[in-house]
């Protein structure tokens, strides 16, 4: 027997429910610090198949600054050097909490450049990690008011148009509502990365 014949692959394990321990903070929810001018309160429930709360998931969002640039490698157009407004750091980990909730404070990001050149509309891009996943699921958070850049926006736009508004936040009391639903009648659209 050769080595290559003795060895298997591990089995998958999902990613949850132990995402607390070690992987939250207590202010990972801040992508800019509480009182920073114009930030936006994003709140919001993960559900799952059959639309019940999940008590033990984890969010995390990664975004530009208003001015539509990384403080990363990554970014099109080099690196940014530095981010506004102070304390920015562009991420965010929000588990949610015992009835499925979780927010983020964070302000809204300026349009970036998608691989072809054409810019997109202000979004957050969201992971999400929840009991019984094997891996993350992936999706964006877009504002509801940029109608004329979230028409135009590649992602948004390939997206079916019978279900683009699950992508879309909703203005609730001076706050923005992102429910996220992981299977079903309402299930929020997801990407394959």
């Amino acid at each position: 027997m050769t080595r290559s014949e003795r060895l298997v692959e591990t089995p998958s394990q999902t990613v949850g429910p132990y995402l607390h321990i070690g992987l939250t903070w207590d202010d990972g929810n801040l992508v800019v610090p509480r009182g920073t001018p114009g930030a936006v309160r994003i709140i919001g429930t993960l559900f799952d198949g059959q639309g019940s709360r999940v008590p033990d998931g984890l969010i995390e969002t990664w975004q530009a600054d208003p001015s539509g640039r990384f403080a990363h490698e990554d970014d099109p157009r080099g690196a940014a050097t530095t981010t506004e407004p102070p304390g920015f750091t562009g991420f965010a980990r929000a588990s949610t909490v015992n009835d499925g909730r979780f927010e983020i404070l964070t302000v809204k990001p300026g349009p970036v450049p998608a691989e072809d050149g054409r810019m997109q509309a202000p979004c957050l891009d969201v992971s999400v990690f929840a009991r019984g996943m094997l891996s993350r699921s992936i999706t964006r958070i877009y504002f509801p008011d940029e109608d004329a850049a979230n028409a135009a926006d590649p992602v948004l736009s390939a997206a079916d148009p019978d279900r683009r508004h699950t992508l879309i936040a909703v203005p609730e009391d001076g706050e923005l509502r992102f429910d996220i639903h992981l299977q079903g009648e309402h299930e929020t659209v997801f990407f394959a990365l």
